[in-house]
């Protein structure tokens, strides 16, 4: 049997192994919480209200009402409420037509975004406006917006189109075209929609899945520095990732791309699951190698984060727990090699 001694050189010789290759930690930078609207990601060319905005405005820049974030040939992410993030490709914009965090709106006004909802409270509302209709995403899951053909399309999860005095639903695996005087949902090829955009949002959760292992672990006592202290659910600062990433109250939440999100209370437990659910192989085409081979001690076990667990249908209940919830399913969302649908390993 390891000592603890010697466990826990390891530990922090493996933990200083983890750190990304492409991001400096700086401490001295002190990021306040994020809001909706929160610029978490940029490449290549990009403006807000016309002025370029690049990497260093990550973090630091927050969309406000009517303010528009545009990409040439380039890609962004923002922040809305806890665990939603929305992901534009190039030649995209997204104007911010209300930040408040229980009635939190945008509109796509060209070309395409995908919205990776983790987390959604019946408090929150979140709308995107779309070419001349209103959709309303109503549960976890993964939404593709199309501005310049003025669709929508759910992977996973449940939105709602609204109309006067009425709501027509999304399911997933439907998509609705916009401009219809008579809009109906119809199935859809997902996998005829894995694209470049798509596969980019699931590099993006693959990393900020990994800056939530490793962050919840600073909050919780293990190894590492706390940019900040731990006040509950929310959007909190990486300097290791240099980006904000999404950290629960408490349980386990899996992404619709099969990353999970763990809380800082129970990602000790992290081995357990691993273990009981089986692991989710990322693969070394999907992150850099030197995160490829993080291998991060948790507790009286480990947590391989290069095959983070995967949920096989079921996610953990942040509300309740254990005693009270249990494990109830996920909304349609199953582990699968980094798929949420289609299951592949």
């Amino acid at each position: 049997m390891m000592r603890p001694i010697y466990k826990a050189t390891l530990g922090f010789a493996l933990a200083a192994l983890a750190a990304p290759a492409w991001a400096n930690p700086n401490p001295a930078r002190q990021m306040g919480p994020a809001q909706p609207g929160t610029l978490n990601y940029v490449e290549g060319q990009a403006t807000l209200d016309g002025q370029p905005v690049d990497r260093n405005a990550v973090g630091s820049i927050q969309l406000q009402a009517g303010q528009m974030l545009a990409t040439q040939n380039g890609r962004t992410e923002i922040l809305l409420t806890p665990g939603v993030f929305v992901r534009m490709g190039a030649n995209g914009s997204v104007q911010m037509v209300s930040p408040n965090p229980a009635n939190t709106e945008i509109r796509l006004g060209k070309g395409r975004a995908l919205v990776e909802v983790d987390w959604i409270q019946k408090e929150n509302r979140i709308l995107v406006d779309v070419g001349p209709r209103q959709i309303e995403l109503q549960e976890k899951g993964l939404y593709d917006f199309d501005a310049d053909r003025s669709v929508a399309r759910v992977f996973d999860g449940r939105a709602a189109v609204l109309e006067p005095g009425r709501e027509e639903h999304i399911q997933g695996g439907h998509e609705m075209t916009l401009t219809a005087a008579k809009p109906k949902a119809v199935g859809f090829d997902k996998k005829a929609y894995e694209d470049d955009l798509y596969r980019w949002s699931q590099l993006r959760a693959s990393y900020l899945g990994e800056a939530n292992v490793q962050l919840a672990r600073t909050y919780y006592g293990g190894y590492g520095w706390a940019p900040s202290p731990w006040v509950g659910p929310g959007w909190y600062w990486d300097p290791w990732f240099t980006a904000y990433t999404w950290l629960p109250g408490d349980g386990l939440f899996w992404s619709p791309f099969g990353f999970g999100f763990y809380s800082p209370l129970f990602v000790y437990r992290a081995p357990f699951f691993a273990g009981l659910y089986g692991y989710h192989t990322f693969g070394p085409g999907f992150r850099p190698a030197i995160a490829a081979a993080n291998v991060q001690f948790h507790g009286n076990g480990y947590v391989n984060t290069q095959a983070a667990a995967r949920s096989n249908g079921y996610s953990a209940a942040s509300r309740g727990g254990f005693a009270a919830g249990g494990f109830h399913s996920g909304g349609g969302f199953s582990g699968g090699g980094g798929s949420f649908h289609g299951g592949r390993r």
